[in-house]
């Protein structure tokens, strides 16, 4: 089904109102007061907002579940709380590239941090489609968390003491994500598991899970098109089969196709985690992470 809602003027007003006050650069480069930061999403608005405490604002334009970034275009309140920002964090990746649309039409000195080209995943050589979600890769989170403390540095010197403080820090609390993920592999290294979309598989193969899902289902799925009848009964059978050890499923992207998948896991007992896009509410990104690797450890328990 269609992902794509309109996007609440409420919710850029309130965006735009926590960017009021704050400053965009100054000609030497230093913005006045906090750094104005505007995120695509609010996992990264989440992570800039620990790296950067209380010298930076943070707006997130895409707040909600029921938002989809590979489709959202923006408007003009999107449009001027980008040209008033001293620092942009972009997914990259083909995810939000309404970002990089609507800033090529401003007139901005911003620095831009895509997360893709922290990454470096997607200038390695093509092994397979580039899995653009990249927050659920806590390494890349960790390369993230660096970048912003320099960029942030760059922007307020004064600063920097504390941005480098609280980039370690955070950089320790995803290392127990890392911690947790060497614990699950050691558990389970090899263990067959499905997907409805790709949304999770960086956290899942660092768990040493094998997904096992035929690539034409989740690829069909997350394009919003029709999946063929003998790979949707391919799927089927991982479960029947008992093929898998859990089903990752993503809740904000149902539909019959999917739901046929999901009640095949219920129906041959395999276990199902529900995973998101979007930072849930009132959840922080390191939470929401240990969350999800802990539902993965229970529900492979048995």
């Amino acid at each position: 089904m269609p992902r794509l809602l309109a996007l609440p003027a409420a919710a850029l007003v309130l965006g735009l109102a926590a960017c009021s006050g704050t400053a965009a650069p100054s000609a030497s480069g230093a913005p006045a007061g906090t750094i104005a930061v505007v995120a695509s999403t609010n996992v990264y608005g989440d992570i800039v907002k620990n790296v950067g405490g209380d010298g930076v604002t943070v707006t997130s334009i895409i707040d909600s579940p029921d938002l989809d970034p590979h489709e959202y275009t923006g408007d003009a309140r999107t449009q001027l709380a980008l040209s008033k920002a001293a620092l942009v964090v972009e997914n990259g990746g083909g995810y939000d590239d309404f970002v990089t649309t609507m800033l090529s039409a401003t007139d901005t000195k911003a620095r831009v941090v895509n997360v893709a080209e922290v990454s470096g995943y997607d200038q390695e050589p093509a092994q397979g489609a580039f899995n653009e979600h990249l927050w659920y890769d806590v390494p890349t989170m960790i390369r993230l968390t660096d970048q912003l403390a320099q960029d942030f540095t760059a922007l307020a010197p004064d600063r920097a003491e504390t941005f480098r403080a609280n980039a370690a820090a955070y950089t320790t609390r995803l290392q127990g994500l890392e911690r947790t993920e060497a614990d699950l592999k050691k558990a389970h290294d090899g263990t067959g598991v499905a997907i409805t979309e790709p949304v999770p598989l960086y956290l899942l193969e660092a768990s040493g899970l094998v997904d096992k899902t035929p690539e034409a289902f989740s690829e069909a799925v997350e394009e919003g098109t029709d999946v063929p009848p003998a790979v949707l009964q391919q799927t089927v059978a991982l479960f029947s089969g008992r093929q898998v050890g859990l089903l990752a499923y993503n809740e904000q992207t149902t539909g019959p196709q999917t739901e046929a998948v999901l009640k095949a896991a219920r129906d041959n007992g395999v276990p199902v985690v529900g995973v998101t896009e979007t930072l849930p509410a009132g959840q922080d990104y390191v939470g929401w992470m240990q969350g999800n690797l802990d539902a993965v450890g229970s529900a492979l328990k048995g």
